[in-house]
């Protein structure tokens, strides 16, 4: 177990360097289809160097989805999640100290890549609006990975699959909460932005749980494979 949650803490933040990474310091470059790809990749490269340990989950929701779909325990889930946000917290923390190299970068201004929603954050949709964009991005995320990751399905493409997804995800909902479908990547810059973003976090815990949750409780119904469900 202490290598899994080893990769887990790894593989969290190669998506928080690469994914929040990208929007903080490059993000006036690439903008939000640099910023989608940027956080696609982290989860192919994740997904292939550290799936093998750990699964690569890199997020509580799909860790809990897992436990919903019965392919996890809660107690697995509970110490992945820790080892998740360790990794997402070390990820913020580490471009934060990139970021602050720059001259005129301000923290208070410039952000650190968190999620958001309201008056002043990218399309200020409202509150509702990101709520229900987090939870079913998550649901549609979690449905992916657990079909992409069952037996029999091509172990092959699974990282990509999971990847070009999320990527997909990002590009239809940058501009409404910056995507956060994984509560860990949004505790990790929240927590050294402070203010607005520590105040609407619990959105992003909530909402992707609960779409991660249904999503496994829907797989487990429905969508595995015949021969897996006798």
């Amino acid at each position: 177990m202490s290598k899994k949650l080893f990769a887990e803490v790894i593989g969290t933040f190669i998506l928080v360097f690469f994914g929040v990474g990208s929007a903080v310091l490059m993000g006036e470059q690439i903008g939000f289809h640099g910023i989608s790809v940027a956080f696609g990749l982290s989860i192919v490269a994740a997904a292939y160097g550290l799936g093998a340990i750990s699964g690569a989950h890199l997020n509580p929701a799909v860790s809990f989805g897992m436990v919903a779909a019965g392919r996890m325990s809660g107690r697995e889930a509970a110490l992945y999640s820790l080892a998740q946000i360790a990794g997402a917290i070390l990820g913020a923390l580490v471009i934060l100290m990139i970021a602050s190299g720059r001259a005129g970068y301000d923290l208070a201004v410039n952000g650190l890549g968190q999620n958001g929603y309201g008056a002043g954050y990218n399309g200020e949709y409202s509150m509702i609006a990101a709520f229900l964009f987090e939870a079913v991005a998550t649901f549609l995320f979690v449905t992916v990975i657990l079909g992409a990751t069952q037996s029999g399905a091509p172990a092959a493409f699974a990282g990509l699959a999971i990847g070009l997804t999320l990527t997909g995800i990002h590009l239809v909902g940058i501009n409404v909460t910056g995507v956060s479908v994984n509560p860990a990547r949004s505790i990790g810059p929240a927590l050294f932005a402070g203010g607005g973003a520590l105040g609407q976090l619990w959105l992003f815990i909530v909402a992707p749980l609960i779409g991660g949750v249904v999503a496994g409780m829907v797989h487990a119904v429905g969508l595995t494979r015949a021969s897996d469900a006798g």
